[in-house]
C-alpha cells in the first residue's frame, strides 16, 4: 500500500475527474490524503480517502471581489488567476507546513493547481497530473479578438504585460529558495505535467493527437458510482419525455435571459424539464409547471431517463451524456466549452448554439432535431464506444502503479 498526496483546485469540474480516480485508488488498496474545500469534505470522505481543507479559498476560477490593502505602499491586490500565480505561498507553503512529517510514494494532482509540479520536485517523488480541461495552451492563447475586432488589453485569464514581469520575480525567489526548475511561461502552471498524464476522452475524440506525447493516457470520461445525497421526484419522469438541462456549476446562472428562454421554448409542451441550476434565485422567474429546477441533480441517474439534452459542453457533463448515448445540443459560454462542443460537432453528435443569437424557437427545433434524427445517435454511440474501450479508471490506476514500481 501507498501514501498518495492529492491536490486539486476545489471546482466541481477539476473535483469531479479527480475524486473518481480517488477512489478507484482506495478500492485498490492505496492511501489517499486529499485537500480541498470545506464543501467537498463528505464527498472525500465517502471515498475512503483522509481529508484536508485549504488554509484560504482556492477556487480561483470563480471572480471574486478585491480586498482592501492596508498597507497603502503596496500594489493593489490581484483576483483571479493573476492573483494565484503571484501569491505562490498560499498553494506551496500552506501545503508544506501541512503534510510536515508525512512521506508520500507519489502525488496526484489537477493540471490546473498552480505549482503543482513544483511541489512534486521538493517531495522528490512521482507525480500524476489530471487533464481536465480539453482546450490546449495553445488554444487559450490564440483565441480571436474581442468583438468590433478590436485586439483584446489582456491575455488569457486577464495576464497582462505587467502581470507577466512581475511574475518573473515571483519565479526567480522560487527558484532560488526551493532549487527546482519552474517554467518561464506563467500560463505553464495551469497545465502542470505530469510524469504520466490522464485526460478524460478518448483518442478518437482529440483532434490532433499528435500534440500529445507518450506520457498522455486517454481513459475516457470520469465515470464512477457516484454517491448521491440528493431528493429527487423520479415518480415525476418515469415513462415520461424528458429534457435535462445543465450549464454546469459555474455557468448555470449564466443569463436570466437565456433561462427564461428555456421557459418559453418548452413551456405547455409534452416534455418534462429537468433542471440544473447551481445558486439560481428562482423568485426571479415565473416557472412553468412542467420543469423540475433543482440546485443540484444525481445527473448520472437522470441521464437513465433523459431523451434530450441540453448541455454548456463542459467535459464531465459532455462525457456523462456520450457514455450514455444521449443526444444533446451544445451551448457553450466559455472556458474549454468552445473546443469541446465544435469537435462534438465536428463529429456529427450535437448541434451548437450561439449563446448571443439563441431565441426559444430555435432551442425548441434544434432539441427536436438532435433527439429525432437518427444520425446524431448513431454518431453519440461511435464516440460512446471509444469511451468505453479507453479503459477508464482501472486503466489510469494500472498506468499509475506502473510507473510508481518504477
Amino acid at each position: 500500500m501507498s501514501k498518495v498526496l492529492f491536490l486539486s483546485i476545489p471546482s466541481h469540474g477539476h473535483m469531479n475527474p479527480m475524486m473518481g480516480l480517488a477512489n478507484e485508488l482506495v478500492n485498490q488498496g492505496e492511501e489517499v490524503l486529499f485537500f480541498s474545500s470545506e464543501e467537498f469534505k463528505k464527498p472525500i470522505q465517502e471515498l475512503g480517502a483522509e481529508f484536508k481543507c485549504y488554509k484560504e479559498d482556492l477556487n480561483i476560477f470563480q471572480k471574486k471581489e478585491e480586498k482592501p490593502v492596508e498597507d497603502a505602499s503596496k500594489k493593489k491586490s490581484l483576483t483571479g488567476l493573476a492573483s494565484a500565480l503571484l501569491h505562490p505561498e498560499v498553494f506551496i507553503d500552506a501545503i508544506l507546513e501541512e503534510i510536515q512529517g508525512l512521506q508520500f510514494d507519489y502525488i496526484v494532482f489537477s493540471a490546473a493547481y498552480p505549482y503543482a509540479k513544483l511541489i512534486s520536485q521538493i517531495l522528490q517523488i512521482p507525480s500524476v497530473s489530471s487533464y481536465a480541461v480539453f482546450a490546449t495552451k495553445e488554444d487559450l492563447f490564440n483565441k480571436k479578438a474581442s468583438p468590433g475586432n478590436e485586439p483584446p488589453k489582456k491575455g488569457p485569464f486577464g495576464l497582462s504585460p505587467e502581470i507577466m514581469k512581475e511574475f518573473q520575480t515571483v519565479r526567480e525567489n522560487l527558484i532560488e529558495k526551493y532549487k527546482i526548475k519552474l517554467p518561464e511561461n506563467m500560463m505553464d502552471l495551469f497545465f502542470n505535467k505530469g510524469d504520466l498524464n490522464i485526460v478524460y476522452t478518448s483518442k478518437y475524440f482529440i483532434k490532433n493527437i499528435n500534440n500529445y506525447d507518450e506520457s498522455f493516457l486517454f481513459i475516457g470520461p470520469p465515470i464512477y458510482n457516484k454517491k448521491y445525497n440528493v431528493d429527487f421526484p423520479f415518480d415525476k419522469i418515469e415513462g415520461k419525455k424528458v429534457v435535462y438541462i445543465s450549464l454546469g456549476t459555474i455557468f448555470s446562472n449564466h443569463s436570466k435571459d437565456l433561462n427564461n428562454l428555456f421557459f418559453d421554448a418548452f413551456a405547455n409542451t409534452d416534455y418534462v424539464v429537468v433542471m440544473a441550476a447551481h445558486k439560481v434565485n428562482l423568485d426571479q422567474y415565473k416557472i412553468p409547471a412542467n420543469f423540475i429546477i433543482r440546485d443540484y441533480v444525481p445527473q448520472l441517474e437522470i441521464l437513465k431517463h433523459t431523451n434530450v439534452a441540453i448541455t454548456h459542453a463542459g467535459m464531465n457533463s459532455m462525457g456523462d451524456l456520450v457514455y450514455n448515448k444521449v443526444p444533446f445540443v451544445s451551448i457553450p459560454l466559455g472556458a474549454d466549452q468552445f473546443f469541446l462542443a465544435n469537435r462534438a460537432e465536428e463529429l456529427g453528435a450535437t448541434i451548437v448554439l450561439d449563446v448571443n443569437t439563441l431565441t426559444s424557437e430555435s432551442i425548441k427545433n434544434t432539441v427536436e432535431k438532435v433527439n429525432t434524427e437518427s444520425s446524431y445517435a448513431e454518431n453519440i454511440a461511435k464516440i460512446s464506444n471509444s469511451f468505453i474501450e479507453a479503459g477508464g479508471y482501472k486503466k489510469a490506476v494500472e498506468e499509475i502503479f506502473r510507473l510508481k514500481s518504477k
